[in-house]
């Protein structure tokens, strides 16, 4: 049981590392390109100002 355990540890702690990990700006770019705008910057921008 412990070793189940130990894996499933192991397995919960790879999963939140990818989920908290920063997507690279290819991938940003192509959502605002979903969503609208020319970049990445553009979204933030349009969502944040300046």
């Amino acid at each position: 049981m412990e070793k189940k355990r130990l894996a499933l540890r192991k397995l919960l702690e790879a999963v939140e590392k990818e989920i908290l990990k920063k997507p690279d700006k290819k991938t940003l770019d192509r959502l605002a390109l979903l969503a609208g705008f020319q970049s990445w910057d553009d979204f933030q921008h349009a969502l944040h100002g300046e």
